[in-house]
């Protein structure tokens, strides 16, 4: 891997992306109510976002419904922002996805993103007898339809996979003119192309592996000469970018850690896409050594974070993937190290109280003195007032 030059970025924020990955052994209950639960957590730990995924196949990722995970997990936290991550367009009427994030919006009093794409997983498709080649197409219409009802139009529109007539919101959304809006994006220009033409957020879901990352500086660039192409303008505060982390107090302990659920995680992941990940060898040093993951201790989460900068420059919310590889203590321990270590990395929250150690430290030897002269004094006051007494 070549070094990438470090760049001056905005602040960052941080955040979870829920995909999210359960395996097929485990209870689908308490897999949700944990799910729910590690969003909870982040909210306390000072998380800024979390994004919950839309999927029908494949066992895996079994959250069906991103809108209802969201509207439990609300009530159950205070500040955190909550992402659909994503809705797939081409899989439901414009109309119906429009009322149910505004009723979100409403419930959650503006705490909701509206993440968009056009599905992920064939097998999620051809259920519901959709060509894999029409999603993008099928995607980019139903918003633009989306985007009409969310301003307040009524909207008569005829597709041929739904039709609209005099169509209009019950009422207007929470946050106006709408909630923030993020188009997916991995390798394919199409999520760039559709973000660009609104000048709306993207959410770069695969940003640390082989082709995500080679990528990102070429589809956040379509996507800003899309929008000066459409009198809009791309902001970098609404980029986000997307990868796995595991991290633990050494890098043997992560390393143990993941035995849990890694290789379930690779041997899924290449039933979605056959050779992605190799059947053999060492999967920690494979997932740390193609830069897609950091599998070891806060310092490899820095620097993986670094990385993205460097190839990128500015953007504004990291999103770690949620995965599972650990089981669920070390899943909880591996989120708060992240919160105590990384996350003030890049707030730079400590910045005074690291100057004013270092400024403690040089000085030591003289505020030694001082303190010794001062406490001389005292007693040399004293002896002197003792002997007039």
């Amino acid at each position: 891997m070549t070094k990438e030059k470090r760049m001056s970025h905005l602040p960052l924020k941080h955040g979870l992306f829920l995909p999210p990955f359960h395996t097929v052994t485990e209870s689908p209950t308490i897999s949700l109510h944990r799910d729910m639960e590690i969003i909870r957590w982040a909210d306390e730990l000072g998380f800024d976002e979390a994004w919950v995924g839309e999927h029908h196949s494949g066992g895996f990722e079994i959250i069906s419904s991103p809108e209802i995970l969201l509207a439990a997990v609300a009530e159950r936290t205070r500040r955190i922002r909550l992402g659909t991550g994503v809705v797939s367009l081409p899989y439901h009427n414009p109309l119906m996805v429009a009322n149910r994030i505004v009723q979100l919006d409403h419930m959650t009093q503006g705490r909701v993103i509206f993440g968009v794409g056009p599905g992920l997983l064939v097998t999620d498709a051809r259920m519901l007898g959709i060509d894999p080649q029409h999603t993008r197409d099928r995607m980019a219409e139903a918003l633009e339809v989306i985007v009409r009802l969310f301003r307040g139009e009524t909207v008569s529109h005829t597709s041929d996979w739904f039709v609209l007539k005099d169509a209009r919101l019950h009422f207007a959304p929470f946050q106006l003119p709408h909630p923030e809006i993020a188009l997916a994006s991995s390798i394919s220009p199409s999520g760039a192309k559709a973000a660009g033409k609104f000048g709306f957020s993207m959410l770069c879901v695969a940003a640390a592996d082989r082709a995500g990352f080679d990528a990102l500086k070429t589809n956040w660039e379509i996507a800003n000469q899309v929008a000066e192409a459409n009198g809009k303008k791309m902001d970098p505060r609404g980029l986000r970018l997307v990868a796995p982390i595991h991290i633990a107090e050494t890098r043997e302990q992560a390393a143990k850690n993941v035995q849990f659920g890694l290789r379930d995680y690779m041997d899924y992941s290449n039933s979605v896409a056959p050779g992605r990940f190799p059947v053999d060898g060492d999967p920690v040093a494979y997932m740390n050594g193609i830069g897609g993951a950091a599998i070891g201790t806060p310092d490899d989460a820095i620097a993986l974070i670094e990385r993205l900068i460097g190839r990128q420059g500015d953007f504004g919310v990291f999103l770690q993937m949620a995965h599972n590889w650990a089981d669920w203590d070390q899943t909880r321990r591996s989120y708060e190290l992240y919160a105590r270590y990384v996350i003030p990395h890049f707030t730079k929250v400590n910045a005074n109280r690291n100057a004013s150690l270092s400024e403690m430290a040089r000085n030591a030897s003289n505020n030694e003195a001082e303190r010794r002269r001062a406490v001389d004094a005292q007693i040399t006051k004293y002896a002197t007032e003792s002997k007039k007494g």
